[in-house]
């Protein structure tokens, strides 16, 4: 019997170690991770339009000060506030009494001088006469001759006096100095005007076209500088680049802007270059003072490389890439990403033509670690990455 149990005893004991040790090599077996699946997409280098979002100020084409320029009383306003006046137009009137008398004054001046002159000049000629035959001195001769010159002069400057008072008469009549819309009257009637200043009466803005007036900071002014000559493109052809606005209600302005100066310093208080454009504004929607969203084109970015947003990483770094290589690891590459089109970053450097740009999948892998790369498609992006999400949930338990 005892011999029986020590039977049994061992044969136990034996399926025990059999056991453990048909577990231990079970679990040593280790246990492969499948290889993360990303949708890629091949980097193909490109041209690209250069553009900048920026926000913009708009300003009259032409703007004049009508002022008074004689003294008077003002009489009357010829226009209705608001409303557009052609070039030579009559906005104000003057009181022309005080003209006109200096005018006939000015013209009795002349008058007189011109009869002075005659008498001179008469007596002058009769001096000549009688000089050679020894009737008068050479002296008195002398100073018959030089009393016709004074009369002579005399004459001119009443002339000119006559030409003054006539041009200060007509200022009398203020007319517009452009052709645009007139503002609001600064000067009531009956009030004394031009009495030691020229006093504003109001002001002529031409609106068609307009100009709109924005700035660019220094970096970005060296940013497009490099891109267009790379391009091949010359700054005066850069002064020709286009703009278009979007007005303050959020809808896109019809007419179609262009640059036509730039500044050559850069604003000290602002670190930035202020930029110009003309745009036609024929139904005058646009109105000088409004603030607008400018969006310039400045010409073309040759070579560069357009990326979907949710593959360019950024950290402390800067911006960067995961580009899966032809060993099939990934390897992260350091762009310069400096301008955004739609969706896509525009990268400048960084890449080079048919990296393998990991898109879809990005959170699955790192650098160093094997990828099996897909090909990517906008279109269906969601779906990639709920393919790989199985995946994450395993790795992550």
């Amino acid at each position: 019997m005892k011999s029986s149990f020590h039977r049994t005893l061992l044969l136990c004991l034996g399926l025990l170690a059999l056991s453990a040790c048909g577990g231990k090599g079970k679990d040593q077996q280790p246990h492969k991770m499948p290889t993360p699946v990303v949708g890629v997409l091949k980097a193909q280098a490109q041209s690209s339009p250069l553009t900048k979002a920026l926000v913009g100020r708009l300003s009259a084409y032409r703007s004049a000060d009508v002022r008074a320029r004689v003294p008077g009383v003002l009489l009357s306003r010829d226009y209705a506030e608001g409303t557009d006046v052609r070039k030579g137009q009559l906005l104000f009137q003057i009181d022309p009494a005080p003209l006109k008398a200096a005018l006939n004054a000015s013209l009795a001046s002349l008058a007189q001088a011109q009869a002075t002159f005659t008498n001179n000049k008469i007596a002058a000629q009769r001096a000549r006469q009688l000089a050679p035959k020894g009737y008068i001195s050479k002296s008195a001769l002398d100073t018959a001759e030089a009393a016709e010159r004074t009369a002579a002069a005399a004459v001119q400057a009443a002339r000119a006096n006559v030409a003054s008072a006539r041009i200060n008469l007509g200022y009398a009549s203020v007319r517009s100095p452009i052709a645009g819309r007139a503002g609001q009257q600064q000067v009531t009637e009956g009030a004394l005007v031009g009495n030691g200043s020229a006093t504003l009466l109001t002001t002529v803005d031409q609106i068609n076209p307009l100009y709109v007036n924005f700035a660019m900071s220094a970096s970005s002014m060296e940013q497009m500088q490099q891109a267009q000559s790379r391009g091949g493109v010359t700054l005066a052809q850069a002064n020709k680049a286009s703009v278009q606005i979007t007005l303050p209600d959020g809808s896109p302005y019809a007419e179609s802007g262009l640059v036509d100066f730039s500044s050559s310093t850069v604003d000290p208080a602002t670190g930035s270059v202020n930029l110009r454009a003309k745009i036609a504004n024929p139904k005058y929607r646009l109105l000088p003072g409004m603030y607008v969203s400018v969006k310039a084109n400045l010409g073309e970015q040759h070579k560069v490389f357009l990326i979907p947003q949710q593959a360019v990483l950024r950290d402390t770094g800067g911006a960067y890439v995961l580009v899966v290589g032809r060993d099939g690891k990934v390897v992260r590459k350091d762009v310069n990403a400096i301008d955004m089109r739609g969706g896509d970053w525009v990268i400048t450097s960084g890449l080079q033509a048919g990296d393998q740009v990991v898109v879809s999948g990005v959170q699955k892998v790192k650098p160093g670690a094997p990828a099996k790369a897909s090909p990517w498609h906008p279109d269906a992006p969601t779906g990639a990455s709920s393919a790989l999400a199985p995946h994450a949930t395993k790795r992550t338990r």
